[in-house]
């Protein structure tokens, strides 16, 4: 199966930070031409942590694989021109994704020159004022049921997890409203706020039914699993696991594999509970735990992963993004959405393409991130019918710029 069902579909994205990125990635990589916007020299997030010895940011190399990199001083009224007429010149193109809401670049100022005009804007709140993934986050209630934390003791995690459900809800959106063109010739305005897909996942969940209807506050629960059972468990040799028992099936894999029949049965006849119902695993999941830690202690890590694998158990290892590296086949390119490519500034290194896959074929291999203003010329030749004296004449007035203009990648462009 081909998966670049978007090819030939011509995306503008001026954006920074994680949400419209991701989702600029994601068209790419389902076939669509992304053409990123940026400043001459990079914008707010061109030089963002991490970053190699040398200053190349493998944040932005890595959420901007397989786009085209176009620079223009966007402060300069030139310069806007030109992003304008990108979005807006005829054919394949007439979409634009941005997080950066400026009147120029609205869907009424853009929709004069092209009615076709699809537009997806990824906003903080649906009134259009600013937040993050972080702000939102806290204000969902997640950080007072993660871990041990509480309303007055909060626990972040890591993930930002409303940036990435954004950034795919923003594709779909495109590659929906793409779809409706072509049936009806018809364009779309589309705005997606940051905060609406964090408390519409509430409504999703049944949290907000909980605590609209049953008047009650989820709780934090450590490392459980809310609902069923779920634990984390430490080997004798210093490892730690999870394993989780959602279905009835995953309960007796994980009974069988602990030799615990014995002990449910206590259990069940302690606390009037049948544990072949998550509700009631979830009940006695200190109980479960406390026969489960024994087990588990006793044994050294190697045991239990052959014990549970043996078992057919729901379960995982506890471990860190290099020794996940080093030593899971999930990460490494025994895993065909992983491939080595060269990035210029970075070196060779392990990198993801698309995850959905039908039989063998994949989405499609990683294509490195560009060098800023790699495709300028390009582009403007291509979807402009520039001159080369025109383009002589912007790069003169500092308009746009080509990759010998990366202030942290000063050397020669190969292809």
């Amino acid at each position: 199966m081909d998966f670049n069902l978007l090819r030939g579909l011509r995306v503008v994205e001026s954006s920074a930070f994680i949400a419209a990125p991701l989702a600029g990635m994601t068209l790419a990589q389902y076939g669509a031409e992304v053409i990123r916007i940026d400043m001459v020299g990079g914008g707010i997030d061109y030089a963002r942590q991490p970053m190699m010895p040398g200053g190349r940011s493998l944040y932005w190399t890595g959420l901007n694989k397989g786009k085209k990199s176009i620079a223009v001083d966007i402060r300069q009224p030139a310069g806007r021109e030109l992003v304008q007429a990108l979005v807006t010149a005829p054919g394949n193109g007439g979409v634009l994704l941005t997080n950066i809401g400026v009147p120029w670049l609205s869907h009424a100022h853009l929709s004069e020159r092209r009615k076709d005009l699809i537009t997806c804007t990824i906003e903080g709140n649906p009134d259009g004022t600013t937040a993050v993934d972080y702000t939102v986050n806290c204000a969902a209630g997640f950080p007072a049921i993660t871990g041990n934390g509480s309303i007055d003791s909060p626990v972040n995690h890591a993930l930002p997890a409303w940036d990435i459900a954004c950034a795919y809800q923003a594709a779909f959106g495109i590659a929906a409203a793409a779809a409706n063109r072509q049936a009806t010739g018809g364009g779309a305005q589309m705005r997606l706020a940051l905060s609406d897909v964090a408390f519409s996942t509430l409504s999703h969940l049944g949290m907000l039914a909980e605590a609209e209807l049953l008047n009650q506050e989820r709780t934090s629960l450590d490392n459980f699993l809310y609902g069923a059972f779920g634990k984390d468990f430490g080997t004798f040799d210093g490892h730690r696991v999870y394993v989780a028992a959602i279905s009835l099936g995953q309960w007796k894999s994980l009974v069988a594999a602990c030799a615990m029949q014995g002990a449910c049965e206590k259990i069940e006849q302690e606390a009037q509970l049948n544990l072949e119902k998550e509700e009631d695993r979830f009940a006695a999941r200190l109980a479960i735990a406390a026969y489960l830690e024994g087990w588990f202690k006793t044994r050294s890590f190697a045991q239990v992963r052959e014990t549970l694998d043996t078992h057919k158990v729901c379960w995982g290892p506890y471990q860190t993004v290099m020794e996940a590296l080093a030593r899971d086949p999930r990460l490494s390119e025994a895993n065909p959405i992983f491939t080595r490519v060269n990035t210029a500034g970075v070196g060779s290194h392990l990198a993801a393409g698309g995850t959905l896959r039908m039989g063998t074929t994949h989405t499609g291999s990683p294509v490195p991130a560009p060098l800023l203003g790699q495709h300028t010329d390009q582009i403007l030749q291509e979807v402009l019918g520039l001159s080369g004296a025109a383009l002589g004449k912007l790069h003169d007035d500092g308009i746009v710029a080509g990759p010998e203009r990366d202030p942290l990648v000063n050397q020669p462009l190969s292809v």
